[in-house]
């Protein structure tokens, strides 16, 4: 089976529990949950983009030596990933989701980060299984939609809290605040950009 890639490359993980770990990325094209602040609507059009097997995904990420492999998009969840993951696996790679939670998941994951969005529904299903809760703040009013999907997670999630990036110098003492006053949470930056890396 083939699926829609818009890019592939070997760069850090600049958020969240897996924060400044190298790992292979594979961006799946297509997304029609259309975040007005997302930062590559170019993946939005599945068309648009070439097609890769799951052999050519792996030949691409065995040019590298980290084994993990994160699958994001666009929106990763709006396919069946199951024989994606199964190939990695079998070759020795943890695999790795970033999913707003508006499909239902199809693969066996290593860690699932559930990025819940305001402008599609997510599912209670992929909330319940999500190993990290990612909550992009964008105004005041994400920390409450933040309280309401915490709880939706299990107690061992991850809890993180993320400046939307062109609004950080606004948002980012908002969060820190809010970090003080609720302990289970954490603040995710996007290291990455303050790298100045992919």
């Amino acid at each position: 089976m083939n699926f829609p890639v818009m890019e592939h490359f070997y760069s850090v993980q600049g958020e969240g529990k897996f924060a400044g770990s190298p790992a292979f990325f594979i961006r799946f094209g297509g997304c029609d949950v259309g975040c007005v602040w997302c930062d590559v609507k170019d993946s939005w059009n599945a068309d648009n983009h070439p097609k890769m097997s799951v052999n050519e995904m792996i030949a691409e990420a065995e040019k590298h030596p980290s084994k993990i492999v994160i699958l994001t998009g666009g929106e990763p969840g709006m396919y069946d990933l199951t024989s994606v993951c199964d190939a990695f696996r079998s070759k020795g790679f943890q695999v790795h989701i970033e999913t707003s939670g508006a499909y239902p998941l199809k693969g066996n994951f290593d860690w699932i980060t559930f990025s819940p969005k305001k402008f599609k529904a997510p599912l209670t299903e992929v909330a319940a299984i999500a190993d990290e809760l990612k909550i992009v703040v964008f105004n005041r009013s994400d920390f409450e939609w933040a309280t309401q999907h915490q709880d939706l997670v299990s107690q061992r999630c991850k809890l993180y809290l993320q400046p939307e990036w062109d609004k950080k110098e606004v948002v980012q003492p908002l969060i820190f605040d809010f970090v003080l006053k609720h302990p289970k949470w954490k603040i995710s930056v996007q290291t990455h950009k303050y790298l100045g890396v992919d």
